[in-house]
């Protein structure tokens, strides 16, 4: 078949979109693993609304540190503990202001973390800070949270 200058057009038309398209792949494949994230911490945000040893001890990593505003950290045992034996009985919660990163097989989560709960038979608000790190690990896994109160405005 002999080449027409249509064929040849269309050739370099490919060979000049070809790096744009292969540079847009990892940008898309971020994506989708950026919505597998925001899915598991929706997961995350279910599991403590219902306490639900299972689903919370799937859904964090062996690791896991989890940092409270007020300073205090906890292991995966003493949060799962808390929350699934209801100590701290959680009534809504919303998260606000979402942004995920993907980084290889790590993934940063900031949000704004709006609760209603229970913590020893006391009714309880909290608007805080939160950051996650999330471990690519048969699934997205909890590795890390840290809240923070916000800084007050001037």
């Amino acid at each position: 078949m002999p080449f027409t200058r249509r064929h040849l057009a269309f050739a370099g038309a490919a060979a000049l979109g070809a790096p744009s398209l292969l540079r847009s792949m990892p940008s898309l494949a971020n994506s989708a693993e950026e919505a597998a994230v925001n899915k598991a911490v929706e997961a995350l945000t279910q599991a403590m609304l219902a306490a639900d040893r299972a689903q919370l001890e799937a859904l964090t990593a062996e690791q896991l540190s989890y940092g409270h505003s007020s300073g205090k950290v906890e292991s995966k045992k003493e949060f799962i503990d808390v929350v699934a034996s209801k100590k701290t009985v959680y009534k809504k919660i919303e998260l606000t202001e979402p942004s995920t990163t993907v980084v290889g097989n790590n993934a940063i989560v900031r949000h704004t973390f709006s609760a209603e709960y229970e913590s020893d038979g006391k009714p309880g608000t909290a608007k805080i800070g939160v950051m996650q790190v999330w471990l690519k690990q048969e699934g997205w896994k909890l590795l890390a949270r840290q809240s923070f109160r916000p800084p007050t405005p001037a």
